[in-house]
């Protein structure tokens, strides 16, 4: 059973998420995923929603500076019990983290709801594989007061081309050992206006992510996808995304960033 102080934050996202507008839910299909141990299609299953467009959503939020931030949503589908955020959408996951601290979880996120996905486009800042930590996502899992994590995960896939795919091994039934692999585990403590850097992994909170542990040398996609294992009702269902940022990049023409 979870704490009143987790059911009160996801209290606090659903009365929150009643007026926010219901956005097309285009569907996926971006080519073969490719899992980085097995070489097999991952897939995207159906998150449960009726309507369906192209795998090319083309959503942004126009002309954006040079910045180690998400800059273009290309794909999404929600799930059952989403709809916190779409009021917001695409900012709300494009640009910085603006995460809450250890013990709050920040209401500036998107919900993706039971087993929805979206995949973010770099166009300006590409990850590359460099020391330690390449990626980091952030969502808005926060620590009960002298108590566990509460967290709600996804799995990271990236891809340099958008048609071949590497799976992070994630595994969101391992509460014990803290959900390894997944996104979605670590409070958020880096904001806009707290002076805490959204690039330096030993600071800013939120699941870093190495690149050399799928074999790839670079990234221009990443898509985060619902384990369907987290806690639903409501519109706050699921893995809620406040953003994705890069921690070793490099310029599309591979020049100094």
């Amino acid at each position: 059973m979870r704490s009143l102080l987790a059911l009160s934050a996801l209290l606090a996202l659903c009365a929150c998420a009643g007026d926010g507008e219901n956005l097309p839910l285009p569907q996926e299909d971006a080519g073969a995923s490719v899992d980085a141990g097995t070489g097999s299609d991952a897939g995207t299953d159906d998150a449960g929603t009726d309507d369906a467009g192209t795998d090319d959503a083309g959503v942004d939020a126009g002309v954006r500076p040079v910045d180690p931030f998400a800059d273009r949503v290309t794909a999404y589908e929600f799930g059952d019990q989403a709809g916190f955020g779409q009021d917001r959408f695409p900012d709300v996951v494009l640009g910085p983290p603006v995460g809450a601290g250890q013990n709050t979880g920040s209401l500036d996120v998107l919900s993706l709801g039971r087993g929805g996905f979206i995949t973010l486009e770099f166009t300006d800042l590409l990850a590359v594989d460099g020391p330690g930590v390449d990626l980091l996502v952030f969502e808005n899992a926060f620590q009960k007061y002298g108590g566990d994590i509460f967290a709600e995960t996804a799995r990271v896939s990236v891809s340099d081309d958008g048609a071949t795919w590497y799976d992070f091994a994630c595994d969101p039934s391992d509460k014990d050992g803290g959900f390894p692999g997944c996104a979605g585990t670590h409070p958020v403590h880096s904001a806009p206006d707290n002076g805490i850097s959204p690039t330096d992994p030993t600071v800013a909170g939120g699941d870093g992510f190495d690149l050399a542990d799928v074999g790839l040398s670079r990234a221009r996609f990443v898509r985060l996808t619902d384990t369907g294992l987290n806690s639903y009702g409501g519109t706050s269902g699921g893995f809620d995304l406040d953003a994705v940022a890069v921690v070793n990049g490099q310029p599309p023409d591979g020049g100094q960033p």
